[in-house]
């Protein structure tokens, strides 16, 4: 055993599809509790894993970050080798470093980066990696309400409601809708996100983009979520994308 105490940060791959999120629960298979047994093989300790973001079950990652100290010999570069020979299939260990003392996954980052896959066809071999919508969307409008996200404001309507803070605010650098073949995509990137804030947020941008033939009063105007941006009411949007289509692209610290 070394005398001193390694700070080790990891950046992590998943496929959300088979897991009940990031966050270690009770009698459920989760990406957190999958690296820590993984830890826990390679070094015979229990360690504390730190996340930079709590993804819920189904919800992807193309660059989650971790950290966790531990007071053993192993040189820190060996723990990706290590880790991804006893992770599931579905999670992967790009790189695995010593970093300094202080550094905290979670309340060192200054930003996340999120995007969300929304395909206008079905597929069996990417059905749980994006939204499948056949209902047509107009595309202008999709841009025009994903401009209005950028900014600081409340967003205490896009969270679940037993998770709402003192504070709800969050300051959007980025937000945008891309067109890539047949899928559309959003990336959007911010200092903090709420619990389910973005599938939220995508969920409302398509109900206002929906091109119906009749109208219906459940139906979203742009100006209505405009006001709802500017000026929350407390009221839950009920318009929630599904997990499968997000994914956690990078985190900047």
């Amino acid at each position: 055993m070394s005398d001193t105490v390694k700070n080790i940060r990891l950046t992590i791959e998943y496929r959300g599809t088979n897991f009940s999120g990031w966050q270690i629960q009770k009698r459920q298979t989760t990406i957190q509790g999958e690296i820590v047994e993984a830890i826990e093989s390679t070094t015979g300790e229990v360690v504390h894993l730190t996340g930079a973001g709590r993804t819920d079950a189904g919800v992807h990652a193309l660059g989650q970050v971790a950290n966790f100290r531990i007071n053993h010999h192993l040189e820190p570069e060996k723990y990706k080798s290590a880790l991804n020979h006893y992770l599931h299939e579905d999670i992967y260990i790009h790189e695995a470093v010593e970093v300094e003392p202080q550094f905290d996954s979670r309340r060192s980052a200054l930003s996340k980066r999120y995007r969300y896959i929304l395909g206008l066809s079905r597929s069996a071999l990417y059905r749980n990696l994006r939204w499948e919508m056949t209902t047509e969307l107009d595309f202008d409008l999709l841009k025009e309400t994903a401009k209005l996200v950028v900014g600081e404001h409340d967003f205490e309507a896009f969270c679940v409601t037993a998770s709402r803070k003192e504070d709800n605010r969050c300051r959007i650098m980025h937000s945008k809708w891309h067109k890539m073949g047949p899928l559309l995509v959003y990336e959007v990137r911010g200092n903090r996100f709420l619990h389910s804030m973005i599938r939220s947020l995508v969920g409302a941008m398509a109900n206002v983009a929906m091109m119906r033939k009749d109208s219906h009063p459940e139906n979203l105007t742009i100006e209505q979520f405009a006001d709802i941006i500017h000026a929350p009411s407390g009221q839950r949007i009920v318009f929630t994308a599904p997990a499968h289509g997000l994914y956690l692209v990078s985190v900047a610290y």
